[in-house]
């Protein structure tokens, strides 16, 4: 079962509440991102410990594995965003296609135990790397492909936003 891509441009959870999930990354400090982000790593074990944690609610849903194993890439290609922004101030950022990675990786496949695992290592190492930026880097600027720029404190919110909006995904309906 193939998920239609979504092809949103997210950008304005920066500047408004997300009406699904409820999150505010204005209301949100940037040195709050790795505590959230660390939190919800933990939620994610529960998630995929579960019964079912591969199974689909429907044919048009990820299932709770396949959103972990997203959220556990998008850790790293934020950590890598995040790193290429404070070596070079104006970064651009290649293009990542993350349905093409849900397939090519086939997410819906792998172990919920070592998913959980390797988003918990991979969501430390970039709260880690989020929480050591110093305040003079804050503005740091970086390029996505499509155009939207982002510096190093919209990137963490923006970034956060998506990792939880996730939890949301996978929560009991």
């Amino acid at each position: 079962m193939v998920i239609t891509p979504d092809t949103k441009n997210w950008t304005w959870v920066l500047e408004r509440p997300c009406p699904e999930c409820g999150f505010d990354a204005a209301a949100t400090a940037f040195g709050d991102v790795p505590d959230l982000l660390r939190g919800s790593a933990e939620q994610w074990q529960g998630i995929l410990a579960a019964p079912g944690a591969a199974r689909r609610p429907d044919d048009a849903t990820w299932s709770p594995l396949e959103y972990a194993a997203h959220v556990r890439d998008l850790c790293r290609v934020y950590r890598m965003r995040l790193n290429l922004m404070l070596a070079t101030d104006g970064a651009g950022f290649a293009d990542w296609d993350q349905d093409a990675t849900a397939v090519a990786e086939r997410y819906g496949e792998q172990d919920p135990a070592v998913v959980a695992a390797e988003l918990a290592a991979q969501a430390e190492a970039t709260a880690a790397a989020f929480a050591a930026v110093e305040p003079w880097q804050l503005s740091r600027r970086g390029l996505r492909s499509d155009g939207s720029a982002f510096t190093v404190d919209s990137l963490a919110r923006y970034f956060l936003h998506d990792a939880l909006h996730h939890l949301w995904d996978v929560r009991p309906r």
